[in-house]
């Protein structure tokens, strides 16, 4: 039912009334709230469950939400880590968490439909996606999702924008694995450490000359690991040759930064340049980016003197795990 006055839901260590009044139950008890718009679960809206998890929760806090469409845009606060957040019914398309939103009127993070400031989120079977419709609007970064903490994991996930749909910043790790990405512009980017694992991504066409960028990398110069892009396929509807690998990107003109982008063992759909994938970012020259592939299929793929290429040996030390592994050896990884 809908969480009316009488309605308590039992969160860890607490039992939550409405309004936010806690109560001692024992400590570490299961977190577990159900999102439904039509009244059948405990809250209608994803941000009413976010905001019922304790703060500093220890222990996992599921938070699954029922097939529909979700107008609202969801903030996971810093002090909210450990979230499960699971779509009923294992298809992506039937749960949508939606807001238009762009950069020119709410900033960059406020745009941001799914906002994850918390570590150790993880997100399932759902679309998180921003409506903000560059053709009638004008272009503008118009975020769906910016992963803001570390430790993130997500699994059948559809995230869908067109300019910069996907923002990674900071000393983050992310681990996407059988998900969707859509954009033009620069969709996947930022500073963060990301892998794409048989994931399906996707540029949709702007019926320019210069239909976008999948990627642009900010990895500071002094880390070793930026975007991975392994085992997946790059696809889309924009014309034959149209879209760009990626640029390097140097917020705010730091001279510090150098990109750092792999795409291994990935199928290139024929929109990808073939003669020239790769491509400056004001003033900064690919070249002195590390952007490279390995061992890629597909008629978006060739091998020639603008598309540098990883060797064996070292490709070696370029795989999922290692990207992801940081100093205290989380392993997220899908095998098998």
């Amino acid at each position: 039912m809908y969480l009316r006055e009488t309605l308590a839901v039992t969160v860890a260590g607490a039992t939550i009334l409405a309004g936010g009044l806690a109560v001692a139950t024992g400590a570490q008890a299961a977190t577990a709230i159900t999102v439904a718009a039509d009244g059948t679960g405990d809250v209608r809206t994803v941000q009413a469950a976010v905001d019922l998890v304790p703060a500093n929760n220890a222990s996992t806090a599921t938070i699954t939400v029922k097939k529909g469409t979700y107008a609202g845009r969801v903030v996971v606060p810093a002090n909210k880590p450990n979230i499960v957040l699971v779509g009923a019914t294992g298809t992506a398309t039937d749960v949508v968490i939606t807001a238009s939103r762009p950069q020119n009127t709410d900033g960059t993070e406020g745009s941001a439909t799914v906002l994850l400031g918390a570590k150790d989120i993880e997100v399932r079977n759902l679309t998180i996606r921003n409506d903000y419709n560059e053709a009638a609007n004008g272009a503008s970064q118009a975020l769906a999702l910016y992963v803001k903490a570390d430790r993130q994991r997500f699994r059948n996930v559809r995230l869908i924008g067109d300019q910069d749909t996907l923002l990674t910043h900071g000393s983050v790790r992310a681990y996407f694995y059988k998900s969707y990405i859509e954009g033009d512009v620069d969709f996947i980017y930022g500073s963060g450490t990301s892998v794409f694992d048989n994931c399906e991504i996707y540029s949709s066409t702007r019926n320019q000359s210069n239909n976008g960028y999948v990627t642009a990398s900010a990895t500071p110069g002094s880390r070793t690991y930026g975007i991975l892009i392994v085992n997946s396929r790059l696809t889309g509807d924009a014309g034959a040759g149209t879209v760009y690998l990626g640029r390097p990107w140097h917020p705010g003109g730091d001279t510090t930064a150098n990109p750092q982008v792999l795409i291994r063992n990935t199928a290139l759909g024929a929109h990808i340049r073939t003669a020239q994938p790769w491509t400056d970012m004001s003033g900064f020259s690919w070249k002195d980016a590390r952007l490279s592939e390995y061992r890629n299929t597909g008629p978006g793929a060739t091998v020639n003197s603008n598309r540098p290429q990883m060797s064996d040996a070292t490709a070696a030390n370029y795989t999922a795990q290692k990207y992801l592994a940081g100093s205290d050896g989380w392993n997220p990884v899908v095998t098998g």
